[in-house]
């Protein structure tokens, strides 16, 4: 699944889905797509992520915090 960094404008590659829809869990691990090179993995948080269409994610998803 990709998601756009909302700062870079940058698609991210979200390697594990089930931390996106965990709405305990804050960070997700992603891979950026910018760029020729293959990004490394990072933690992204999920409010500076949004979908490619500019649409926030669920509220479920981005506002819990443990």
């Amino acid at each position: 699944m990709f998601l756009k960094h909302k700062q870079s404008g940058d698609l991210v590659e979200v390697l594990e889905v089930g931390n996106l829809v965990d709405p305990c869990v804050s960070l997700v691990p992603g891979r950026l797509h910018a760029g020729e090179e293959l990004q490394e993995p990072a933690q992204f948080s999920k409010t500076d992520l949004i979908f490619p269409s500019n649409e926030g994610l669920p509220h479920r998803d981005a506002d819990i915090k443990r």
